[in-house]
Formats: C-alpha cells, structure tokens, sequence
C-alpha cells in the first residue's frame, strides 16, 4: 500500500484518502469518518466546528495581502455507498477498503473504491493543510449521511457558514461544470405476508439473478442497463405457475440510489421438477442477453437448492410479481431545454422479505417538482392495485441552474487559462446538496466540479489517477483566484 501511494499526486490529496479509506463510513455509520475529518483541521490550527447531526465544518483565515477577498466555501460528502460483489469477504464496518492501481485508474477489491466523495473530502483537506495556496478567507464543510437521507445538507443550520460561494467536489467528471441537478423522492411499498408451512415433498431452492452492471440511479438510468430485480420479477411473471413455484422471500438491490446488480427468490418446487426449471432458465438468460446485448453482457441466472423459511400465500406472491412488472423503473422524461439530459426518472432500487412483510424501495428524481410527484403518484396507483401500502419520504429539492452567475464565469475562465478549453456546462440527473444548501443560504453561488471516475456505486467504481491531478490543479487555481 505505502509503494501504491509513493507513486500518486498530488501526494497530500492521495495520502489524505489513504487514511480515510482505512476507516468505515457506510451512510448512517460514517461518525468515525467525520471525527477524524474534524481531528485533521484541529492539528492544522483551524477553527473547527461539529453540529449535532455530525456536519463538519473547518475554517482557514485568509494567507496575508488576501483578507479582502469573500469567503469560499469547499464542500463533500464523508460517507459512501457500500457495495460489494458476491462472495466478496469484507465487513464494511470494520474493515478497511482494499486499495489497487490497474493502469491510471485506482479501485477497490471487490468492493465500492469511496471516491464518491472521499476524493472531494480530501482535496478540501489538502487545501486547508496547503501553504503553497494564496486564498482568501475559506471553509470546508463536510457532510455525513448524503447517500441515503442528505440527513447532513437537511440538517445544516443557515447561520454557520460564512461563505459568499460554494464549490462542491461531488462531480465525477473532468472538464464538466455541473450548474444543476434534480431533486428527488422515495417511495416505500410495503404489505403484510400469510406464511405457513410449505407443501410437503417440495424442495427449496434460490433462483439467482447476477452479473449485471448496476450503477448510479441518477448518472446511469438512461444507459440502458437491466435493472436485476425487473429481471427476477420478469422470470417470476412467466415461470412461477407453470412450475408451481411456492415463493417465501424476495431479495435484490442493496441501495435505493445504485441500479440493482443481484436479485433473488428463495421457493419450493417438486425436486423433479429441476432439470425443466434449469433448461427453460438457461432459455430464458439467452434472450435477455441478447435483448440488452453490449448495455449488460453478463447478464446470468441460475437455480440452486437453498433454504427458505415459510412460504407465502399465493395471493402475496401473485401480487409481488404484479408490482415488479408494473411498477414504473427508468427514464420517463428527457429535458426539452438540455439536450441529452433525462428530467424525471424512477430507480427500482431495493426489495427485501423479513419479518412478515415484504418491502419495496422506488427513488424518483426530476428537475421538475410536479413531474417528480406526478411519477410518485403513479407508482402509488400501482402498488395500490398490487395490494401494497405505500408512503412517500426524504424528499429534497433540485438545483437550479443560474448559467450566468459570477463563478460559473470565474471557474470557465480558470479552466480555460490552464487547459486551453472552456468547461461544459452541464446539469445532472442526479442528486447534489447543492440544492438543500441553496435553500439555506440564498445568494450563495454554486458550481461542482470533480475528477473521472466511473461506475460509482458499484464494486467497479474506479477513479481515473491523472484526472485526480488535474482536478487538483484547478481546485487550487479556483481558490486563489476567487
């Protein structure tokens, strides 16, 4: 690990994400994390403050001849999403994240990388401990639970920073100017279960849905990947009858934000029954293969005998599949204003069976509030008819874009004197504390910015190490230049 860090720069960045990466910080249980982001500004001799939710807000005097500049803010997220591959043997936490270099790219093993946002985290910390850096007045603030709730952002007092603008590290592209983003909702299905005692002589087995890509609900959705629990609600929808399958849980996706990877359902059927199940499943992994072609290619389903606990009624099976096939999952709008970019979106993200009740998570997201609650009153006609309840939570607002502002202009022009080009200016599907932050302290410009790095929410998250670079060069031109 310590030849794999002599290696990257810049070295402050790099080292910072090291020590971080040793420690867990799954959304909700990153207060390890976020203490010792606080424990770093103490040592540097900064001014630092914690709120009661955990926010971390560090704040540097400005170098000399700069005192009369306004105040700029840096801003990330400690925690990140914890995913893993099958089989895969890490306890998210306790165990540190397992760093490896393929090529210019750095991931984890077998495991989200947390460059979502620890990259960000550690630049800001680079910042703060840099005196090579002319800047004025600067905060950086650090917020926890952005993943799962923007319970950090939600929870901001309006009084406590100070900052004129605001640049948010959160972006993960490099040469993109992020302006704008949508905001988004939660849906949580839910219905009682009737459990008894399977038939006698059937056997229990787990049918598997695995391989898929996944990926961010927001960034990702209109790529055209297979959505793992859609697929186990497709091969339910058309094998489950026809092989008397008696279904006693459901289980796919581990996160609302990321597109489900896995999926499974644990049943019963006749043991004879086996080999035909197998041969049609087979079947069946050829055309959805072949459907989604290069979008998903390892596309794979199998059957394997398994333990599964009481079986549900028929009725509560049938009407599981009933929601999984009709439950909006996808885009639903592009923008008439932004060429490329999707406006309203819904992401079928989690189902899981325990304790009598099956639920199922939906995340939409729009720039657009009434679409965002049009859709969301869609998928509630829809678990209705399904026989589920329903309730909405953790709605949070989108951004909106201001093209013309002071920083867009200040941070394009930047860009353009270090790499000869203007940014793209650009809006994401996806959702930023941009917007939460914006309704607490009107008038605060903001822009986000980020190296490359792709596949974030997946094990496959990997981040591009000469972006890194540059992104650090520009982070350090932005502050002294402001």
């Amino acid at each position: 690990m310590n030849d794999l860090l002599a290696t990257l720069e810049p070295k402050a960045l790099w080292t910072y994400f090291f020590e971080l990466s040793k420690i867990p910080r799954g959304s909700k249980a990153e207060a390890e994390a976020a203490a010792w982001v606080a424990e770093q500004g103490r040592k540097l001799g900064c001014e630092v403050h914690q709120d009661a939710v955990g926010n971390v807000l560090i704040r540097k005097n400005a170098t000399p001849g700069k005192e009369g500049s306004p105040c700029l803010a840096m801003q990330a997220h400690v925690d990140m999403v914890c995913e893993k591959n099958e089989g895969t043997q890490h306890d998210f936490t306790k165990d540190p994240i397992q760093l490896r270099r393929v090529g210019d790219n750095l991931y984890a093993t077998g495991t989200t990388l947390g460059a979502d946002n620890g990259i960000g985290v550690c630049a800001g910390l680079a910042i703060i401990a840099s005196k090579d850096v002319a800047h004025g007045p600067i905060e950086l603030l650090v917020t926890i639970d952005e993943e799962t709730g923007l319970t950090g952002a939600n929870n901001l007092q309006p009084s406590w920073m100070k900052a004129k603008y605001l640049l948010n590290l959160d972006s993960e592209e490099e040469g993109y100017l992020t302006i704008g983003c949508a905001g988004g909702i939660d849906t949580i299905a839910t219905r009682k279960l009737t459990l008894a005692a399977p038939t006698a002589g059937k056997k229990a087995f787990r049918l598997k849905v695995f391989g898929l890509k996944g990926g961010h609900s927001g960034i990702d959705i209109n790529t055209g990947r297979a959505n793992a629990i859609r697929l186990l609600g497709q091969l339910l929808g058309t094998m489950m009858s026809r092989f008397g399958m008696e279904l006693a849980s459901v289980k796919g996706g581990n996160k609302r934000n990321a597109i489900a990877r896995e999926a499974s359902a644990y049943f019963y059927m006749e043991p004879g029954q086996e080999a035909a199940f197998k041969a049609e499943l087979a079947q069946h992994e050829a055309h959805w293969k072949g459907a989604y072609g290069t979008f998903d290619p390892g596309i794979s389903f199998a059957l394997e005998a398994d333990q599964a606990g009481q079986a549900m009624s028929a009725e509560d099976a049938v009407s599981i599949v009933a929601l999984l096939l009709t439950a909006p999952h996808g885009v639903e709008a592009m923008s008439p204003d932004i060429p490329g970019l999707v406006q309203t979106s819904t992401n079928l993200g989690v189902i899981d069976t325990k304790d009598g009740k099956v639920e199922v998570n939906f995340l939409s997201r729009s720039s657009i509030d009434p679409s965002k609650f049009a859709l969301a009153e869609r998928i509630a006609a829809a678990c209705t008819m399904a026989g589920f309840s329903s309730q909405l939570v953790g709605g949070y607002p989108g951004w909106k874009p201001e093209p013309d502002a002071s920083l867009v202009k200040t941070v394009n022009e930047v860009n353009q004197k270090l790499f000869g080009k203007p940014m793209h200016i650009m809006a994401i599907h996806a959702g930023l504390e941009c917007g939460i932050i914006g309704e607490k302290y009107p008038g605060m410009e903001m822009v986000s910015i980020g190296p490359d790095m792709w596949d974030v929410h997946t094990p496959d998250e990997h981040v591009n190490i000469p972006s890194v670079a540059n992104f650090w060069k520009l982070l350090v031109a932005i502050v002294e230049k402001v």
